[in-house]
């Protein structure tokens, strides 16, 4: 029997370049989410570092507290930052590697302007910082985390439509709840570093216990809804999605312990020691 050929062209050294560059994104960034994409096996891997680059790019342009970016000037590098990624998605290549390699991915998984473009919608929102509502709040997690979530799967299932369209909701419940879990995290760092406050009708001055428990329960449904289809996943990524699943599950569990004054003055995230126990608790499950 004759090996099963690929229908994309072979990498070049450009494109492995690129996806190293992107690799570096994830490493230099986030510890919890470097930490979980080791568990995925590869192309999985790869695919997620080339996704997790381009979303946390476009973050660092409307996120990063550098005085020298004006509010023109964000909005004009994420307008660029957008045009290019959408050229790459038409074209297949890119001058900006971040760019190159997630159109690699994008091409190969099936990704398409359905997810990108609520993606940068959402991310245009927090140039322009003013109160949400339920509605806009929705809207807003739906682009900034869900579609990512389900640019994830799209990896995953790696093209497959029909599986792609059963495990959908679980993906944008487990988005929806790790965008969630960290604006809680970040309450006082949103508002004092980028003045924004994501949760209608919470004032940070106000916050009470009450309040927190509130959106710890909102949160809690998301995380089960999403546990529920964690074991459905394919074997490539089952792992490394319950540890970042376990990972939320820790810090939203130490918000929960957290007076809500407290995390209204102060960052709160989970030990690294604790980190690497779920990690390798991770290791031996879902595994079947």
């Amino acid at each position: 029997m004759s090996a099963r050929r690929s229908p994309f062209p072979a990498l070049t050294r450009y494109d492995r370049v690129a996806q190293e560059a992107s690799g570096r994104v994830i490493a230099g960034y986030s510890t919890s989410f470097g930490w979980a994409s080791r568990l995925l096996d590869e192309p999985v891997r790869t695919h997620v570092r080339s996704t997790y680059a381009l979303v946390r790019v476009a973050d660092e342009i409307v996120d990063d507290p550098d005085p020298r970016l004006t509010p023109s000037l964000r909005a004009e590098l994420l307008d660029g930052f957008e045009q290019e990624t959408g050229r790459a998605l038409t074209q297949g290549r890119s001058a900006n590697l971040v760019v190159h390699a997630f159109a690699l991915t994008a091409r190969r998984c099936g990704i398409g302007d359905e997810l990108v473009s609520p993606f940068f919608t959402s991310m245009r929102r927090d140039l322009s910082p003013r109160p949400h509502t339920a509605e806009s709040l929705s809207e807003y997690i739906y682009g900034s985390a869900e579609v990512v979530g389900l640019m994830c799967l799209c990896a995953f299932v790696e093209g497959d439509p029909q599986a792609y369209e059963h495990l959908r909701p679980g993906a944008r419940r487990l988005g929806a709840a790790f965008q969630k879990v960290n604006f809680l995290r970040d309450l006082a760092d949103d508002e004092e570093l980028l003045g924004r406050a994501y949760f209608p009708g919470i004032d940070r001055s106000t916050f009470t216990d009450a309040d927190r428990d509130v959106l710890l329960e909102d949160i809690d449904a998301d995380l089960a809804a999403a546990d529920a289809a964690i074991g459905e996943l394919p074997l490539s990524s089952r792992r490394a999605v319950s540890a970042a699943h376990g990972l939320y599950c820790a810090l939203a569990d130490r918000l929960r312990a957290t007076p809500a004054a407290e995390i209204g003055r102060r960052r709160i995230r989970v030990p690294d020691t604790q980190k690497a126990w779920i990690l390798a608790r991770a290791l031996t499950r879902r595994t079947g």
